[in-house]
Parts: C-alpha cells; structure tokens; sequence
C-alpha cells in the first residue's frame, strides 16, 4: 500500500516485518478503518479488520498476519493492553484454526505426503516393473545377469563344478527342460560347490544350483522339478521384475541410461537376488510352469514338492525355503497334475550318479 500523510491520535506500539526483507521496525498500531501500520506520519500498511489472522509465535507474544497482505509480513505484539484491543477488534483471529489448524494441517499433509510414497512403493513400483520388464531388451538383462554374477558366486563362495560327466548330465536335463518348456532364451547352467541347499536363477537366463541342493535331493525328478521352477522364473523374467521392484526409482533411472554394471548397481542387484522374495503369484506362475513342463516330460511334479517339504525341518536349508517356499496346499496342487503317460527316466542310472558327483573333481583340483 502506498504510504500516506496521517494524523495519529490513540496508538500502540508493536514490531513489523513488511514481508520483503528481514528488517525489523517498530511502529504504532492505530484502530480506525483498519489496522493502521505506522511509522512517524506515514501508514506503512493497513489491514482489514477481518482479514487479520492469528499466527505462530513465541509465548506471550501475539503474532498476527493478514490474509490481504504480503505472505511473509508480520505483526508482532507482546503488551497485554494492545492484545486486547486486536482481540476486540479483530474477530476472525483463529479463523481457520491458528496454530492449531496449521499444526493439524502439517501433520495432514506429512501424511498425505507418507501415504503417497508407500502406495507408490506398493503399487506404482510393482506396476512399473510389470510393464517395463518385458520390454527391455533380453542384452540389457543378459548384461544385468553378468554384471552381477561373480557377486552372488562370492556370497554362496562356490566355485564351478568341472566334473565332465556331470556336467553333461546337468546339461542334458536342463536341455529337456527347456525343451519342455518351449524357452527361446539362451541358458547358462551350472552346479556350484556350495554347501547351501538353494538354487536360482539370474536374468538374463543363468541358471545354479547348489551342490548342497544336490546332495540332498533322491531322485533326478526332484532335481529337475526345481530346475523346471527356476525356469518359470526365467521364463516371466521374474528376476528383472524384483530387480526393479526393490531397487525402484534409483534402478530405473540407471536402467533408463543403461548404467546397470557400475560398482553400486552390482552390489544392489546381487544382494537383492538373494535376500528378496517372490510374490506369491510369481511363486504360483513358476509352479504351474514347473508342472506343466514336467507333465509334457512324462513325469509327475510332486518330487519337488516332497524335496522341500522334506527339507522344511532342517535349519540348515532356510535359505531354499525363503526363496522356494512350500506349503501343503502347493504340494497338494503337484500331486494333482498327473502326466498323460509315463515318460522314460530324464537320467540313467549312471548320469545320476554323475551329476551327484560332479563337485568331487572341483575340491580335489
């Protein structure tokens, strides 16, 4: 407002900030058409009566704004005669509630704010990694599954095992898998010499299982039932899903500028493989997957339900559980899915033997 000329009579004394710099003034207050603002013969401002509000402030002190004014200016009075007069004067001070009402407003918005970030975490995210993992190009996960791979090897601290016979007899079964299944990804598979009872799959279509898993299994079929489920993950690129799920905006912008094999990317990806888990309906996809393949085999899915429920007493084999977990109700599903005809044995005798045998090489080199 434009200063102006004014003859002052009843005044009180107050501090002002005009909102456009951190001055501090003291001037007089006079109550006549408004809320007069003074200064020695000028008005500096003057605020509607009905406009003025209540504002934060330390105790004692009154400190008022004006909903006309500018957003920062600020009245600041600390005589109990003057509070009086604007408490009078001014009746639409708590108009909106005052502190109060700002307070409940702060904690409302914080909420909002909250809320807003968890349903994106447990909807937007999810949501983005389902539309966006089909579309990246099996190279850019093929290269995720690389970059992260010596990692997951560190944390198992498995090497590979190069028992030849084995190897071909590894390498047969996930062949007939992957015929099965009609997977058009190329597959790396390997047995690692690990003492853990696990096996997964990275993106970009490697395949491990662990020595520990292998030792513990009876039957090839057993074996082959968790290869055929880890497939079902290959094969609904659920790894690159969970990938970007956990890692969520940060991982999407690098997989945005294709910075997926830095030092922090490797690091993320790998621990996320291994400590995160599937969603239920992922695990369920990977099941029917798994069933439908060994069906088409001829043999009957249920030994792999029986491996791990087998194994569901033992301490030592949380760590399959956590990322295979098998409840009654699934094995009961397995059971259920007979094959249409009895299909021949997926590894002799012999190959059998191989396979259980294929680390042996690897610890005596």
């Amino acid at each position: 407002m434009t200063a102006t000329t004014v003859t002052a009579n009843t005044e009180h004394t107050a501090v002002f900030f005009d909102g456009r710099s951190n001055r501090k003034r003291t001037v007089r207050l006079r109550f006549a058409d408004g809320l007069d603002i003074l200064e020695p013969g000028i008005i500096l401002d003057r605020w509607p009566f009905d406009q003025v509000r209540r504002a934060d402030g330390l105790p004692q002190t009154l400190r008022l704004r004006c909903a006309t004014a500018r957003p920062l200016a600020r009245l600041e009075v600390t005589d109990a005669a003057t509070q009086g007069f604007i408490a009078a004067y001014c009746r639409s001070l708590d108009v909106g509630g005052g502190a109060a009402a700002q307070a409940r407003r702060i904690v409302g918005w914080s909420f909002a704010a909250i809320s807003s970030i968890l349903l994106l975490a447990l909807f937007g995210v999810p949501l983005a990694a389902d539309r966006l993992a089909p579309v990246v190009p099996f190279a850019m996960e093929q290269r995720i599954g690389a970059a992260v791979d010596d990692q997951v090897r560190a944390i198992y601290e498995g090497k590979t095992c190069t028992g030849a016979e084995g190897q071909a007899a590894f390498t047969k079964l996930v062949d007939r898998l992957k015929t099965a299944g009609g997977l058009e990804f190329p597959l790396v598979a390997h047995v690692l010499s690990s003492k853990t009872p696990n096996a997964y799959a990275l993106p970009g279509g490697r395949i491990y299982m662990l020595e520990g898993l292998l030792k513990k299994a009876k039957t090839p079929d057993e074996v082959a039932g968790v290869l055929a489920h880890e497939l079902g993950h290959v094969q609904h690129r659920d790894g690159l899903r969970r990938i970007i799920q956990t890692g969520g905006t940060s991982f999407l912008v690098g997989l945005l500028f294709g910075d997926v094999t830095g030092a922090s990317a490797v690091l993320f990806v790998g621990r996320s493989l291994l400590d995160a888990s599937y969603s239920r309906d992922q695990e369920s996809d990977a099941d029917a997957f798994a069933a439908e393949v060994m069906r088409k085999l001829g043999r009957s899915p249920k030994p792999m339900g029986e491996l791990l429920m087998r194994m569901s007493g033992s301490s030592e084999t949380m760590d399959l559980l956590a990322s295979h977990p098998m409840s009654k109700d699934r094995l009961a599903a397995m059971s259920k899915v007979a094959p249409a005809f009895d299909g021949p044995e997926l590894l002799s005798a012999a190959e059998w033997q191989a396979l259980k045998s294929i680390c042996t090489r690897t610890r005596e080199d």
